[in-house]
């Protein structure tokens, strides 16, 4: 009984030391990513081996070190580590050529294999961005494409009108084992545009952060010209100024002003500084209407002030003059007031002629049948009088 236990233990620790010796002869390896341009390092382990080498193949299938020894010709790869259990390569400046599936074996009887997958990530390059020529006049079709190549995979591309994203069309090509992206964003422009910024930001895998590149946009309008008052209430004797506001791009220039249609009359007390009439002393000739003018190689506008100076130290109206003459009375509140009281007025006179027909009055006459005979009017009383009782009253009616 004891033999055969020893026998059996015998058995058992034969059985687990060959079946650890498989286990342990299998090559371990893992999958590497990066980018390119960096540097691999390909390791190779096992937990036992009996002296037999370790070797290191391309996806070509070529050897690339065997145990310490170096097979292939290529002096971006190098040695970092040989022994029984481990070997480490090192891949330098790594291309997208190199990705693949490289092989780890050992030579054992049989061989044993593993495979590893080298993946290499593919840098987008700047962004630029196409298709704006400065500068773009109002009412334009603008396209801009923005293109950024080498990626791999494929890059994203992202459109931004300052702060705001706006999406645009996408377009991947391959070329060899990378992509071109573009994409395009097409607006017509306004005046609104001029100033813009419009960015291209690409993203990608091997990126910390965005690449970006940006236009702003410069556009071309006609003019449009507002004129402002330092004064709300001007009157006589006070310093008064207006300012010819002018938006436009170019900058409409110069600014001309005029009263009445014609020339400033008093341009010793009328000063003209740019944009700018001063007048220095005010006084009732000083009323009319000014006007400011101003043009572009894109169209002119003008601007209208009228000018009512007041008497000094009068307290003069609440509201600007010029606003009062801008805005006008409200004909839509005074139309439906005046139906509002026509429709009262209706339903009055629907209620009380609705009243007097249902109340109708009645009164006695004096008189009688029969008094149409009398051959005078004291005889007709008197017959009436006497008939009175027996004749039948009659009625009339008022409505």
């Amino acid at each position: 009984m004891i033999v055969k236990q020893y026998l059996m233990f015998i058995l058992y620790s034969l059985c687990a030391s060959v079946f650890k010796g498989i286990l342990g002869q299998i090559p371990i390896t893992q999958n590497v990513t990066v980018v390119e341009g960096a540097i691999a390092n390909m390791t190779c382990r096992v937990d036992y081996n009996d002296n037999t080498s370790l070797q290191w193949s391309n996806p070509a299938q070529q050897t690339l070190f065997f145990g310490d020894k170096k097979a292939l010709r290529d002096h971006r790869i190098e040695l970092v580590r040989a022994s029984s259990q481990e070997l480490t390569i090192r891949i330098n400046d790594v291309s997208l050529s190199d990705e693949g599936l490289y092989t780890c074996s050992l030579f054992t009887m049989p061989v044993r294999t593993t495979k590893a997958f080298l993946t290499v990530l593919g840098v987008p390059g700047r962004p630029e961005i196409t298709g704006f020529t400065k500068p773009a006049m109002e009412g334009d079709v603008v396209t801009l494409t923005c293109t950024t190549s080498g990626s791999k995979p494929a890059a994203t591309i992202r459109w931004f009108r300052n702060d705001k994203e706006v999406q645009g069309t996408k377009e991947v090509n391959a070329t060899g084992k990378s992509f071109t992206v573009r994409s395009s964003l097409q607006f017509q422009v306004d005046k609104r545009d001029d100033g813009v910024a419009y960015t291209c930001s690409v993203e990608h895998v091997s990126l910390s952060k965005p690449y970006m590149t940006t236009e702003v946009l410069e556009v071309h309008y006609a003019p449009h010209l507002e004129i402002t008052h330092s004064l709300i209430i001007p009157q006589e004797g006070q310093y008064f100024k207006l300012e010819c506001v002018s938006i436009g791009n170019p900058i409409p220039e110069p600014v001309e002003w005029s009263k009445d249609g014609g020339e400033l009359p008093d341009i010793e007390r009328m000063i003209v500084e740019g944009r700018e009439l001063t007048i220095t002393t005010l006084n009732k000739t000083d009323n009319g209407t000014y006007r400011c003018e101003a043009s572009n190689h894109l169209g002119s506008s003008s601007a209208e002030y009228i000018l009512f100076v007041y008497a000094k130290d009068f307290p003069g109206p609440t509201t600007d003059p010029n606003a009062l003459g801008q805005h006008g009375p409200d004909h839509a509140l005074i139309g439906g007031v005046v139906a509002v009281v026509v429709f009262i007025t209706l339903c009055l006179i629907i209620v009380l002629g609705r009243y007097l027909a249902r109340h109708k009055g009645t009164y006695l006459t004096h008189e009688a049948k029969g008094a149409e005979d009398a051959p005078d009017a004291d005889t007709a009383i008197i017959n009436a009088e006497g008939n009175h009782v027996h004749a039948e009253e009659k009625k009339e009616y008022f409505i």
